[in-house]
């Protein structure tokens, strides 16, 4: 009970925590919930495509199996489901309506998925244990929800911004794909000299999550009704 609560609680308090920073015009409870659970649906087919990608490695050595299992197997699988979920649950959605909703659609289902993923790595016979779960909690969700935010605030830029969109839509996906590529390349690569890059990037990556996240509630169409 004690693995299972640690496992849940930090996805509960970031989608809170985004929740409520969505204070000019909220989202309807019933798509967040759909937002997860649609999260939660992605991580079977992640899960089953990275280790079909897994089995082509090309490369060998500690860095090399690093790079291709951060940034290739898990980064480009999972940017990629995530980014199509938001897609195809948000784009044609009129509840779409302010440069926020994109960051909170995003996280929520990131999170959906870093929810399951979380408990399977928690509970997982070799893996798993209190140490996982405390170290997920502090680092793994956080990273899933700032991934989540640049996607959002990118992805919300081109629907709003239709000169720029393409651009935009590139951007939603490689800065996302570049960020989780780098997070899971350093940790990985266990080794001294690239993990001391690790604090810097983590520091990055919350000080650009809540940088986007502030700049989409300034221009909000809704501020000014508030």
């Amino acid at each position: 009970m004690l693995l299972f609560t640690i496992g849940i609680a930090p996805v509960l308090a970031v989608l809170f925590y985004v929740y409520i920073r969505d204070r000019y015009e909220k989202e309807p409870l019933r798509l967040l919930v759909v937002g997860v659970i649609t999260g939660l649906a992605i991580t079977y087919p992640i899960i089953q495509t990275e280790m079909v990608i897994a089995g082509f490695m090309p490369v060998t050595g500690i860095i090399g199996e690093a790079f291709f299992s951060g940034v290739v197997v898990a980064a480009l699988t999972e940017t990629a489901f995530k980014f199509l979920a938001l897609f195809l649950l948000t784009w044609y959605n009129a509840n779409l309506n302010e440069p926020f909703d994109g960051i909170v659609y995003s996280v929520f289902i990131a999170l959906g998925f870093a929810w399951l993923e979380n408990i399977l790595y928690i509970f997982h016979p070799e893996l798993g244990g209190l140490g996982t779960a405390l170290i997920r909690a502090s680092i793994s969700i956080p990273a899933h929800a700032l991934f989540a935010v640049t996607t959002g605030y990118y992805f919300a830029m081109a629907r709003f911004d239709p000169s720029r969109r393409a651009g935009y839509l590139v951007n939603a996906f490689t800065a996302t794909w570049l960020l989780h590529g780098a997070y899971d390349f350093l940790l990985l690569s266990q080794q001294p000299v690239l993990l001391v890059l690790f604090v810097p990037l983590m520091i990055f990556m919350w000080h650009n999550g809540l940088r986007q996240m502030e700049r989409h509630l300034e221009i909000s169409p809704f501020k000014r009704k508030a």
